[in-house]
């Protein structure tokens, strides 16, 4: 994924996220809910959701998977479909943005689902609704934070998607209905002032697979926090001999890190220069 491009936050009209497997194609066929981030959404809507480079290991998809499979029997869930395949390198659908809270309001909220409650482990928890998928992903290359998809893509994607099935979707009621920003960090706070919600009991394998999850989000992190990128500088063909070596820090530790008894994010400094713009904040 790369620092430059069509990013412009202040001018979002085709707003897209760059994300590494299996967390983004889980996204888009509506498994996953909640995106975790350091830092609060910045738009309401249609998200486009891009798939990083990087292959996926199968160790990583089977924690991941295993993870989603414990969270969903919760609510009594148990036939999940899973991707088939996972992806990389391509735009692979989108889902609606409808609102932002601390990882510690969602963790909280009662009204919603044990599982989804499960989901919120980062600083901000970005809550997705009504996930459409591409029924050819597009290839396409991605870029840091939110970004405008180019027209072209666009224009194509928007023909191209088609709703999902997902196994539980969920409907996160807005404080004001009328605005679409009403359902933000500090929102819905209040309302756990004088109560308790009830902690999430969890079982062994519960733990086991939260522990799973957890482990393989850290060993992406290691894997990725500072690769060496080779690019060549000169003709659009390459073939130019000048070499360029750029460090280019991931954008972020995949938000399946979870933090056993707390379900915040982890808490160590590097994961914090890992997660902001200097050291980025996507999946990529």
């Amino acid at each position: 994924m790369r620092k430059g491009g069509p990013r412009r936050e202040g001018n979002l009209t085709n707003p897209c996220l760059t994300m590494h497997q299996p967390w983004a194609s889980l996204l888009v066929h509506g498994i996953k809910r909640i995106e975790g981030r350091s830092w609060p959404a910045p738009i309401r809507g249609r998200l486009w959701i891009h798939a990083a480079s990087k292959l996926p290991d199968e160790a990583t998809i089977k924690a991941m998977e295993d993870f989603y499979r414990e969270i969903y029997a919760l609510n009594g869930i148990t036939n999940i479909k899973f991707p088939e395949h996972y992806p990389v390198s391509r735009l692979l659908g989108c889902v609606e943005v409808v609102g932002c809270l601390r990882c510690e309001e969602l963790v909280q909220w009662e009204v919603l689902p044990e599982g989804v409650r499960l989901e919120g482990q980062t600083d901000f928890c970005w809550l997705c609704e009504q996930p459409k998928k591409l029924l050819v992903p597009f290839e396409m290359r991605g870029y840091q934070r939110i970004y405008n998809l180019e027209k072209k893509i666009y224009e194509a994607a928007v023909r191209g998607v088609v709703p999902v099935d997902s196994p539980a979707p969920v409907k996160f009621p807005l404080p004001n209905p009328r605005d679409p920003f009403s359902l933000m960090p500090g929102s819905i706070s209040a309302s756990f002032l004088d109560s308790k919600a009830s902690a999430i009991e969890k079982s062994s394998s519960l733990s086991a697979v939260i522990a799973g999850a957890r482990a393989a989000a850290m060993q992406f992190s290691k894997d990725q926090n500072l690769r060496t990128t080779t690019v060549q500088n000169g003709t659009p063909d390459r073939r130019s001999s000048k070499m360029q070596t750029i460090f280019i820090e991931d954008n972020r530790i995949p938000d399946s890190n979870l933090k056993e008894g707390s379900i915040k994010a982890n808490s160590a400094l590097e994961q914090r220069n890992y997660f902001e713009e200097g050291g980025s904040s996507s999946h990529n």
